[in-house]
């Protein structure tokens, strides 16, 4: 979708929801139940967290927050913990036959709570809980920067029971009005990641100087594999969004090589033309163990001194890291988001596998730094990146115009719930 048109599509939408929030205005709700944090083998699925409470306490202040967090992890609580001490986190499964919870914790904050938010995601990612909490509760919910990419039954079920449906990409929108969800708020509200406000700067300072890496003067750049491999990360996992596990290894092997190359000319023209460093870095943990494979060992002998990598890690220190590179290279969608989040130019290299989430960037007007990696050269991704490098001031301002343009968008949505 071209930018002028959408950007003027925004503008209707968010004032047509302006207008229907006004008269609920002043039944703001005090106390905000969040269900979120799908999963912590990828730093974009546990950013959503922290970038949506912090988007919730930007705009409601005064209001409690109960994060209902689906997936444990000790270190991601603690960083949550660290970056939102008001905010308590409780956990309780659901049971998919009967949408019941056993939790005393989760049906306590059913009780207390004014409203239930589903957080930002690839899809419709926490229906059992809002299944749940619609049994046990006649209170309203919504969903804020989601993908819906197939809208079956049971998703349109449950949503059609919204008091609003944000999502993240104007695809998603079209994909509503075609399934004939038109009744509903809906609004094009871009991933909360956008918004993820935390920093580990400790971590970040002994990284940067473990690898030599200075202050705007380096680039990340993150591999990726067709469809992530879930059957190897996760055991007894078949299949990859209805992919078996042997047409995700076909696929995977089919492009790996071909996908990387590209990103491989990014490195070489960055060290060759600039003399600076490189790091590579995941977003998922996966990703480690292709590292050297595809995009390290085959680099030429002169390049290789100045790459470094880095472990599986988290966000908080990801985000810090990024925000000391000049820019970020990602056929990851989510470390582009953190780069933006941190005011770092990024290059997103975008897979057709990827899900429609990639449309997000284009309606932001980001056009020029994506690719299409399938109808890309590494030669012209590397000139953008070194055009970034000759114009760093034009990066930065068109990064700005579309910072101020998600605020507003969030500004909008946030008044409309």
């Amino acid at each position: 979708m071209k930018r002028r048109g959408f950007l003027k599509a925004v503008s209707l939408t968010s004032m047509a929801c302006l207008a229907g929030s006004i008269v609920k205005a002043v039944n703001k709700p005090r106390h905000i139940l969040v269900v979120s944090g799908w999963q912590d083998v990828n730093i974009g699925d546990v950013a959503h967290t922290p970038g949506l409470l912090n988007i919730l306490q930007t705009y409601f202040p005064d209001c409690q927050i109960t994060l209902w967090k689906k997936s444990r992890n000790q270190n991601v609580e603690q960083m949550l913990k660290k970056g939102f001490r008001n905010v308590r986190v409780i956990y309780g499964e659901v049971d998919r036959d009967t949408a019941d919870v056993t939790s005393v914790e989760v049906r306590t904050a059913f009780k207390h709570a004014d409203i239930l938010i589903h957080g930002s995601g690839p899809g419709l990612v926490g229906r059992y809980h809002i299944e749940a909490w619609q049994k046990y509760t006649k209170k309203p919910f919504g969903v804020f920067g989601i993908t819906l990419e197939a809208i079956n039954d049971d998703v349109k079920r449950v949503l059609s029971k919204a008091s609003f449906i944000y999502v993240r990409e104007s695809k998603s929108l079209a994909n509503l009005e075609s399934v004939g969800m038109r009744g509903i708020r809906a609004m094009f509200t871009p991933d909360a990641t956008f918004r993820f406000n935390l920093l580990d700067v400790d971590k970040a300072t002994v990284c940067l100087t473990e690898n030599r890496l200075k202050e705007k003067a380096f680039i990340c750049v993150i591999p990726r594999l067709r469809y992530t491999p879930y059957h190897k990360i996760k055991p007894g996992a078949k299949h990859w969004m209805g992919v078996s596990s042997e047409e995700v290894d076909r696929m995977n092997d089919q492009w790996k090589e071909v996908d990387h190359a590209k990103l491989r000319d990014v490195i070489i023209t960055w060290v060759r033309e600039t003399g600076n460093r490189v790091l590579v870095c995941p977003e998922m943990t996966y990703q480690v163990d292709i590292m050297d494979e595809l995009l390290i060992d085959p680099l030429p002998d002169d390049v290789k001194p100045f790459v470094a990598k880095r472990g599986y890690w988290l966000p908080d220190e990801a985000a810090a890291v990024y925000r000391n590179s000049f820019a970020v290279v990602s056929f990851e969608c989510h470390s582009a988001i953190l780069a933006a989040a941190n005011d770092t130019p990024f290059v997103y290299l975008r897979q057709p596998q990827d899900t429609i989430k990639g449309q997000m960037y284009y309606d932001l007007g980001f056009d020029e730094w994506v690719f299409e990696i399938e109808q890309s050269e590494g030669e012209a991704i590397a000139a953008m990146v070194m055009d970034m490098w000759e114009k760093p001031y034009a990066a930065i301002e068109k990064l700005t115009h579309g910072l101020h343009l998600i605020d507003a968008i969030y500004q909008t949505a946030c008044t409309g719930i």
